[in-house]
């Protein structure tokens, strides 16, 4: 079959042909219905991911349908649709016996450890399986588990979100920030969308209740009135205007740091006076992805572009461009 394969640190992506997988036990194999690319590839592509074995087939989100079950698989059956978990946790531990298996000691990640899905088909262990619903679409299945449910979840550990709060999410016209404003609404919550670009508002104004353009947004926010909940999904280029935006006792989620190079100096006096929660956050567990593909039918999915596995580099340059609105996808 063919794979997007990393073949050692900082060598790049390659385009192969690999040997089809085999489903072991507790395993299965899908046939891949949808990828999505993430701006963590590329900063698995810098090297800034130490535990990533080599070679390894890149790309940790996907929506695809079992072709294959191993020995010892119960409750998946050939035909069904599922999403996979960014990690396989083992399944056994308290953290996962509790449902908190994101914490599990044992477990590996889709790759990094493990191969990922930027391929035909795909080995997935069923402990990372959710199915969906048929209701749900192959576009917006793709975006639960490193998006919409990994926003969902964030929200949750957050404190949550009372209905008619008012929420500012940056980065709103980036494939996370575009569908963190409505996972927000879909809870309850008034928006402010932040973007550098005046082209994009229109398009993040048509999800959001306010937009504000621009680098420094906090006294704007401000004037529309009092934040308590920051989506960040930027990092260090906007995580001091997202503090200065925060009313007394708010939430900080930070779920993005585009340049890991950057080193930011937290002002810890700032935040303690004026009582602000800092969450940083990265993933979903199988209850996340399953109450958010109930919301899915509340979330559009924005789609910038969808590349063959042989044009996936083509997507990674559109991403780094910064010219698009959403996610770019694969269909292998």
């Amino acid at each position: 079959m063919k794979a997007a394969v990393v073949p050692g640190p900082k060598q790049g992506l390659v385009v192969t042909e690999v040997p089809d997988p085999k489903p072991g036990k507790g395993e299965v194999v899908i046939r891949v219905n949808r990828a999505a690319l993430c701006y963590r590839d590329l900063l698995q592509l810098q090297g800034y991911y130490p535990r990533m074995k080599y070679p390894v087939i890149l790309g940790h989100e996907v929506v695809g349908t079992i072709e294959e079950v191993g020995e010892g698989v119960t409750g998946f059956e050939p035909g069904e649709r599922v999403i996979s978990l960014l990690y396989a946790p083992d399944g056994t531990c308290d953290y996962c016996l509790s449902g908190d298996e994101a914490y599990c000691h044992s477990r590996q990640g889709y790759s990094e450890e493990l191969d990922g899905f930027f391929a035909e088909k795909a080995r997935v262990k069923v402990t990372s399986l959710v199915k969906v619903p048929k209701e749900v679409s192959d576009e917006a299945a793709v975006l639960v588990p490193c998006v919409t449910g990994m926003i969902y979840r964030g929200i949750r550990r957050s404190g949550g979100i009372r209905p008619g709060e008012l929420v500012l999410v940056t980065g709103a016209s980036g494939g996370v920030g575009i569908h963190a404003i409505q996972v927000a609404k879909a809870l309850g919550a008034k928006v402010i969308g932040v973007t550098t670009s005046e082209s994009k508002a229109p398009i993040v104004k048509k999800y959001a209740d306010y937009v504000i353009v621009g680098r420094k947004f906090s006294e704007e926010a401000k004037k529309i009135g009092d934040v308590t909940l920051v989506i960040d999904t930027v990092g260090t280029p906007t995580i001091e205007e997202s503090l200065k935006s925060l009313w007394m006792g708010g939430r900080l989620l930070q779920i993005g740091n585009v340049d890991p190079s950057q080193a930011y100096q937290l002002r810890l006096g700032y935040v303690i006076l004026k009582d602000i929660k800092i969450v940083a956050h990265a993933s979903a567990t199988k209850r996340d992805a399953l109450e958010t593909l109930k919301l899915s039918t509340k979330i559009e999915p924005v789609i910038a572009a969808t590349v063959s596995l042989d044009r996936i580099n083509e997507g990674y340059e559109l991403l780094k461009s910064g010219n698009k609105v959403g996610k770019v996808l694969v269909k292998p």
